[in-house]
Formats: C-alpha cells, sequence, structure tokens
C-alpha cells in the first residue's frame, strides 16, 4: 500500500486513513465512484501506542466541533474557541470500538469523537457516506480519561438507540461491552469496550456491575 504524507505535520499515513493518528488532521480523500474501498478502520490503537502518553492533556480532535487539535496542551478549541476537557489523571488503556458494517470506530479513553455525515464535523463521515439518514451531526461518543463510554444524541433527525431503546436528545447514554449501538434505522454498529483489567466499577450504571 502506498505510504502519504499528513499534510498538517508531515508524518507517514496510509492511503484508507481518514485522519492522521499523529496530529489528528482531515486527510484528503481520492475520489471513488461507485465501487468503495475495503472499510476504513478509524482511530486504532496506534494512537495510544505512540502519541496518546501521559502527557496528552487534549482530545486529538474537539469533541463540540470535530476540528483537529494541533496541539493537545491547548485550553481551547483553535476553530470554535470553546474549553477543551482536561486531564484529571492517568489515561486509561480502554478503547472503544464501535463495528459499523462499513469499518471500525475506535475512541480512545480520554477522547470524544462525532458521528455524522459532514466530514466538515465528524472525523469518520466517510463510514456514513452511503446512510443518507445518518444526520450531518448525529451523535458524539466519549470515552473518559478512566475508560468509561457514553453517546449522546446530537438532536439528531431520525435518532440514536441503544439495544433498541431511543437515546433521549441532547442526553448522555452510557455504552457496555456487547451493546448494540444504532443511528437512525440501518447503522448499526456492536460496541466493544474490554475492561483490561480494570475495576468492574468504572464500567457501571446505578451500581450493577458490568461483568460479560
Amino acid at each position: 500500500m502506498t505510504t502519504l504524507t499528513c499534510p498538517g505535520c508531515a508524518a507517514a499515513v496510509q492511503q484508507d486513513d481518514l485522519i492522521c493518528f499523529t496530529c489528528g488532521a482531515n486527510l484528503p480523500r481520492p475520489e471513488q465512484p461507485d465501487e468503495p474501498t475495503t472499510p476504513p478502520t478509524v482511530m486504532q490503537e496506534s494512537l495510544r501506542r505512540d502519541g496518546a502518553t501521559a502527557s496528552s492533556l487534549a482530545p486529538a480532535a474537539c469533541p463540540l466541533c470535530g476540528a483537529a487539535i494541533p496541539d493537545r496542551s491547548m485550553l481551547a478549541c483553535p476553530a470554535c474557541n470553546r474549553p477543551l476537557p482536561r486531564s484529571s489523571g492517568p489515561i486509561s488503556p480502554v478503547v472503544l470500538r464501535l463495528a459499523f458494517p462499513t469499518g471500525n470506530v475506535d475512541v480512545p479513553a480520554g477522547t470524544s469523537l462525532v458521528l455524522g455525515r459532514d466530514p466538515g464535523v465528524s472525523l469518520v463521515a466517510a463510514a456514513f457516506f452511503q446512510y443518507e439518514n445518518v444526520s450531518r451531526c448525529h451523535a458524539t461518543v466519549a470515552v473518559s480519561d478512566a475508560g468509561e463510554a457514553t453517546i449522546r444524541d446530537e438532536h439528531s433527525t431520525n435518532g440514536t438507540f441503544i439495544n433498541g431503546d431511543r437515546v433521549l436528545p441532547g442526553t448522555e447514554a452510557p455504552l457496555r461491552d456487547g451493546d448494540r449501538v444504532r443511528l437512525a434505522a440501518d447503522a448499526t454498529a456492536e460496541v466493544s469496550l474490554p475492561h483490561q483489567g480494570l475495576d468492574p466499577a468504572a464500567f457501571s450504571s446505578n451500581g450493577h456491575e458490568n461483568h460479560r
């Protein structure tokens, strides 16, 4: 596979990458008529291996507007000027995976990601290109520093669902290993949230532990 260079930081990237795993910048996508290529895998674990160290204080992308954050020590997003969430302790090694038919969306602990069809808002818009009933800014998935995952419906037109139950617009709902997330009618993903030896209470809701 051809190795390309990120226009933002000059790091090596792969032809099928949607974002640069070093700086978080959107990568230009070649025009691909009709037949899609192999499903994209987004925000892979190499993000943690190389760049997501204990000094990573801010997410690689703004959780509100999706803009790339070039410097993780920044206090506010350079695009929307809103405050960025700060790390208050060690970052969990947990990586949330949403396995959509069009590709895997990986969200490391301490970051958040917008799901939707607008490439100006969502770093993984290519994964939802074929789902016309998915909103341009549909939902936001977040994983806390401790590895606790949530999804927030961004007042989408056709709704966000967890195991068939609709998430109230504008509210966050917890995600657990084995859940099924559905955006609108068709974009369904299996949730993978490994505990990786952490305290199960970190993944509980209303005092119930998550043992699978």
